[in-house]
């Protein structure tokens, strides 16, 4: 979705039509973020769709094949169209279904801003082995900063719901590396850090390479057990956020870390392995966290 416009619909559309098309997007798309966004009360629910509308377009230019000039100049357009949402005249689609969003729930620009920082990076050249703190800046911008966006829609934004955003985009951005190192090698993308790979003895960074060393189980455990401990730094935080709004952050989290589980358990012995959840397993996961 790099255009201006979304498939069959026109940009004179009313909102609710617009509204109606994104839900339509997002259920077809069948993702866990789906599952746990169908807990919030429809205004709500409806909000949390245009968020994702949004990252769904700035994550598909970064993820295109065109030039890094040609990605950059798109990301920039959306930048620029950020600011016409808050001046009160966006003109594309999904920026229009977010302007209530934001009016209603208080979303903060810089967090959009964020990401796109995030979607820039992955545009300007592809990610090979970055150290840590450049990673952890990765997941702040393309992970943590829609988690900020998130618990606003949800109905908590005090100051524990943001250590959630903060603490859980990590984990599932994380956990989101570890399970698709294969799909990123094939673009090119390596996001294992340098100094885990360093500390068992793997000095390239070129992915094929790596994801054929045999010491990538163990960098995996290690990037693993970081993913664990923002999981735990997010579950303590949501002990004191209001129990109700936020059931979809506990449902995402419960998702994730059950999957990181998953990966564990596999244990990257054939990176090119697709690690699922079924769903029975998520239907469970949402009646655990999210409606008892």
């Amino acid at each position: 979705m790099t255009g201006a416009t979304l498939v069959g619909m026109p940009e004179q559309a009313d909102d609710a039509a617009l509204r109606d098309l994104i839900r339509r997007r997002v259920e077809a798309a069948g993702t866990s973020f789906y599952w746990a966004m169908r807990l919030l009360p429809a205004a709500r629910r409806d909000g949390m769709y245009a968020v994702y509308a949004f990252c769904r377009e700035v994550d598909d230019i970064a993820d295109d094949t065109m030039p890094a000039a040609q990605k950059l100049a798109a990301l920039a357009e959306w930048r620029a169209e950020i600011a016409a949402l808050y001046a009160g005249n966006p003109r594309r689609l999904v920026a229009r279904a977010l302007r209530e969003p934001v009016t209603r729930y208080a979303l903060r620009r810089g967090d959009f801003e964020a990401v796109i920082d995030g979607m820039e990076m992955d545009a300007a050249a592809d990610i090979r082995a970055p150290d840590l703190a450049t990673l952890d800046l990765y997941c702040a911008r393309v992970a943590s900063a829609v988690g900020h966006l998130s618990v606003h829609v949800f109905g908590d934004p005090g100051a524990a719901a943001h250590v959630v955003a903060d603490a859980l985009g990590r984990a599932l951005q994380l956990t989101n590396i570890l399970r698709d190192l294969d799909e990123d090698a094939q673009r090119g993308r390596l996001y294992l850090p340098r100094e885990l790979l360093d500390r068992h003895g793997i000095h390239d960074d070129d992915p094929r390479a790596v994801l054929q060393n045999p010491a990538l189980p163990a960098v995996c455990r290690d990037l693993a057990a970081m993913a664990e401990r923002h999981f735990a730094e997010a579950e303590a935080a949501m002990a004191r956020c209001s129990r109700a709004a936020m059931r979809p952050a506990a449902v995402m989290g419960a998702f994730y870390r059950a999957m990181l589980r998953a990966l564990i358990d596999a244990g990257w012995r054939d990176p090119s392995r697709r690690v699922s959840l079924s769903k029975p397993r998520k239907l469970w996961l949402v009646l655990r966290h999210g409606l008892l």
